[in-house]
């Protein structure tokens, strides 16, 4: 049977983009060869991932990155089996470091499928393996447990701020940092991006910068307006892209910072050391409290939730600036030139 024209022409076409020619076809064991070395290995692969990785993917992946490249870094993508990945899976699960919230390493299998993953993505998406072929993708995570978070209750949360403001070497930063997260909702990482600009203190609003690239103006109370205000003034925080928080020394602040906050105030009241009590439970607090008060749109908002997961009545039930200011008002007791009379 004679071929047709066009069917040799696309085939022809086919094999030019595989790097297959016809001889080839005629020597089985070439194409192999040539198929095999067009696969890196992980070690020679994992640098591009890294570099096309995010500063929060580095932060979460790097160490599991590391050990893969530690266990394959010779092999070429294509050696590695979903058994490895497994086996790896397993291990950082049992030699996961052991804290009161964590829960027995699961967090840190997830990860490395999560980190496997990532690599075999990038892969495929560079043409380098066939879709349907990644091993990380042919094991199952494991399935999310619910999160032990509650919001605080008053008298927990009275505390907790009696407690910072009474102990520590820098009792003023402290106890506005809690006052702050307490009152945005934010996140750790929200605080330590603040600049001087992002402080607006005409309309007492401060500007987030969270995950997902985010960002979004935030009510907050005149006395926090002006004690962040004053609190930059007095260390040393002049140009617009200065940062918002510092040290009393005028250092930036660090993350490390909030690490030494919650290990004190955990050595001054055992119960927040023994639930793991962490800046994200208030999070927890504040955004119920609007909820429970003012409703799921505007907790949402209060949250600067901007995913479109969940019911369709989300798209219908946003709120705006001014509801939010609203619910803070009501929420500190200080009236906000936002809100609404």
């Amino acid at each position: 049977m004679i071929a047709e024209p066009d069917r040799i022409a696309a085939a022809r076409l086919l094999l030019d983009q595989l790097g297959v020619t016809l001889d080839d076809l005629n020597h089985p064991d070439s194409v192999t060869s040539a198929q095999m070395s067009s696969v890196p290995t992980l070690a020679e692969y994992l640098p591009h991932v890294i570099a096309a990785a995010g500063p929060g993917a580095n932060r979460t992946y790097g160490s599991y990155w590391q050990r893969m490249l530690t266990a394959w870094g010779d092999r070429r993508l294509d050696q590695i089996t979903a058994s490895d990945i497994e086996a790896m899976q397993h291990a950082a699960a049992s030699t996961a470091r052991t804290r009161r919230n964590g829960r027995h390493g699961r967090h840190a299998g997830e990860h490395v499928i999560a980190a496997a993953r990532a690599i075999y993505t990038r892969a495929i998406a560079d043409n380098l393996i066939a879709p349907g072929t990644s091993p990380a993708h042919r094991i199952a995570k494991p399935r999310r447990l619910p999160s032990t978070r509650r919001a605080l209750t008053a008298h927990e949360l009275d505390q907790i701020n009696t407690a910072a403001r009474t102990s520590g070497n820098d009792v003023i930063l402290d106890a506005l940092l809690l006052r702050l997260h307490t009152e945005t909702a934010c996140r750790r990482g929200g605080a330590l991006a603040l600049r001087l600009a992002d402080l607006d203190t005409d309309n007492c609003l401060v500007q987030l910068r969270e995950k997902g690239s985010t960002i979004r103006w935030q009510p907050i109370s005149p006395a926090l307006t002006a004690s962040l205000a004053a609190h930059a003034a007095s260390r040393a925080a002049l140009l617009p892209t200065d940062r918002l928080l510092r040290y009393r020394d005028g250092r930036a602040l660090t993350s490390r910072r909030y690490d030494h906050l919650w290990r004190r105030l955990g050595h001054q009241l055992p119960w927040v050391a023994a639930h793991g009590i962490t800046t994200h439970w208030l999070r927890h607090t504040t955004l119920t409290w609007v909820e429970r008060h003012h409703g799921y749109g505007i907790a949402r908002a209060y949250a600067g939730h901007t995913d479109n997961t969940g019911p369709a009545t989300t798209t219908y039930i946003k709120a705006d600036l001014q509801a939010v200011a609203t619910a803070l008002a009501a929420m500190t007791g200080q009236p906000h030139p936002l809100a609404h009379p």
